[in-house]
């Protein structure tokens, strides 16, 4: 039997206080694209840095060429330059240092070894990390679970966001309402001299949302049975007599916030399949947000609109490999990132005051295309407010 010397015992007895001692929460990532750094510091960031919540208090280290601005404008406790972390604690600053490299410095000068990231975290800096000692765990999501509740004014970033899509939806209306139906084309709209396409009828959308200092991508212009398949985006000519599905969900430049909505218009004369789809759509979303009221189960109010839509005659049927009817969610948390939590769908996830989520019913069928309506809605204490103001219409 071996005998441990007593500062062998008392390095062990370190060792196993570090591994039981406190974890500080650490991201590397951007905040353009990452909603969770994004909340975190409240500074838009193109490239990748480093943010760690210690003890009640949060930080940033980066690079020089953002460090003043960095400065400035993050809502944070104290941030950190690369250079000055790395002679603070000693290290030789010859060139770049390795990420690993600086993350080890700012756990060091802070006496962190414990660190909690989130599953996004990039796998060879977690590995770096471990190899020098540090232990790593992850975390699930929502990483930062208190974002789901919005303060004032995140409503109001959101409420511009919602603003501008609602601009877009006006502007695309007038295009439609603007446009003919080309003789002997099957049915095709012209705007002016050239024929209004889902891509021309998007970048009218685009240029008018830019106006309201937020930018969309990949908005949704889906005519036919292109608009079957809920998240295509479109293409090709739009034409008269059928559905199109426009679903605008733009980014505040400033805040960073998102809006989203939701409508399907007809240019002329819609089937009597589409119009009996918006109206089973229509009763199912107001049924919805009456529903929506903090404490309930999101998945009790998306299992009633499926019953609805089946007692309208429109169920979920599933053959030959594909899947027509309600065939997706009721709803997503929308904030700093376009699908947030709560989802309102099969999860029993319990909706609560502060939520701010969408609520969008479809129906899908190959051989028409698809009918969708989404608002978004703030979840009070005694229900739901809509803060979509835009009107529901099916014909132009």
């Amino acid at each position: 039997m071996s005998i441990i010397g007593g500062s062998q015992k008392r390095r062990s007895r370190q060792d196993a206080a570090k591994a039981r001692g406190p974890k500080a929460l650490v991201l590397y990532a951007d905040s353009e694209k990452d909603g969770d750094m994004m909340y975190a510091t409240r500074v838009f960031v193109p490239d990748p840095f480093l943010f760690f919540r210690w003890r009640g208090r949060k930080y940033i280290v980066i690079g020089d060429l953002e460090f003043s601005r960095v400065r400035r404008e993050a809502k944070v406790d104290r941030v950190f330059s690369f250079r000055d972390l790395a002679r603070a604690t000693s290290k030789k600053v010859g060139g770049p240092l390795p990420v690993a490299e600086i993350c080890s410095c700012a756990f060091e000068s802070m006496g962190i070894h414990r660190i909690e990231v989130p599953r996004s975290f990039p796998l060879g800096l977690a590995d770096d990390l471990r190899n020098m000692g540090f232990q790593v765990e992850s975390r699930d999501d929502p990483f930062f679970s208190e974002r789901a509740i919005k303060d004032r004014p995140e409503i109001d970033h959101i409420r511009h966001a919602l603003r501008a899509a609602e601009y877009g939806m006006e502007v695309a209306v007038g295009a439609l309402r603007e446009a003919r139906i080309q003789r002997g084309t099957g049915g095709q709209l012209a705007l002016g001299v050239e024929p209004l396409s889902s891509g021309r009828l998007r970048a009218i959308i685009h240029k008018a949302i830019l106006e309201m200092n937020c930018y969309a991508k990949n908005t949704i212009v889906a005519c036919g049975r292109q608009s079957y398949d809920p998240h295509e985006r479109g293409s090709g000519a739009l034409r008269a007599h059928e559905a199109i599905i426009v679903d605008i969900f733009p980014r505040c430049e400033v805040s960073g916030y998102y809006g989203d909505l939701s409508r399907t218009f007809v240019k002329g004369e819609a089937s009597p399949k589409i119009r009996e789809m918006f109206a089973a759509v229509k009763k199912a979303q107001q049924y919805a947000i009456r529903k929506i009221h903090p404490g309930v189960q999101g998945c009790r109010i998306h299992s009633g609109i499926v019953k609805m839509f089946e007692q309208y005659g429109f169920p979920k049927i599933e053959e030959s490999g594909s899947t027509s009817g309600f065939i997706h969610g009721t709803g997503h948390g929308l904030g700093l990132d376009l699908h947030e939590h709560p989802r309102i769908g099969t999860s029993p996830t319990r909706l609560r005051a502060g939520n701010v989520v969408t609520v969008e019913p479809g129906l899908y069928y190959p051989d028409v295309g698809g009918v969708r309506l989404e608002d978004v809605v703030w979840i009070e204490k005694r229900g739901a407010r809509n803060l979509t103001r835009f009107p529901k219409f099916l014909e132009i």
